[in-house]
């Protein structure tokens, strides 16, 4: 007796590695996440403790690097193509991985201009939201443990640079 399998029917059974990781908890855990990383940041520009932009960060981790506890890279479908952005985050990346700071890729360039209230504000350009690094926050800071504790986790499933959808 030959036995056949269907694919579609044999791939729709098999769960996928974040079903089996987070059941039903994983859209949740990234609101979780987003909401933590959203307080985070406005936080950390209130006190002063966040550098933006491509240029200024790379500057900051070459001087600094163990005042910086996150970096956050941002784009949209747009920048998809930006091969010199591209660049610049391939070795920011690679940076943050030899020094231990945490990364986070985000969607949603957009959300963050509102979130760090940059619609409203005049000025004559807008600030370069492609990388944002929070510096020397408090110890006891929730949402940075928050941000940090996804960081882990992802790193424990080999997902070295995490993903968070903004928008």
């Amino acid at each position: 007796m030959i036995f056949t399998l269907d694919l579609v029917d044999y791939l729709s059974d098999v769960m996928t590695l974040e079903e089996e990781v987070a059941p039903n908890g994983s859209e949740k855990r990234m609101q979780t996440v987003r909401a933590a990383l959203e307080q985070l940041l406005v936080e950390a520009q209130r006190q002063d403790h966040l550098t933006v932009g491509v240029y200024e960060s790379a500057k900051l981790m070459t001087v600094d690097p163990d005042s910086v506890v996150l970096c956050v890279l941002a784009t949209d479908e747009e920048d998809e193509d930006d091969v010199a952005l591209q660049i610049h985050f391939t070795l920011l990346q690679a940076f943050c991985c030899d020094n231990a700071i945490d990364i986070l890729r985000v969607s949603g360039v957009r959300r963050l201009a509102h979130v760090l209230q940059e619609d409203g504000e005049d000025r004559s350009e807008p600030r370069d939201l492609h990388c944002i690094l929070v510096t020397n926050p408090p110890l006891q800071c929730p949402s940075l443990q928050d941000v940090s504790s996804f960081c882990d986790e992802s790193r424990c499933r080999n997902q070295w640079v995490p993903y968070v959808a903004l928008d």
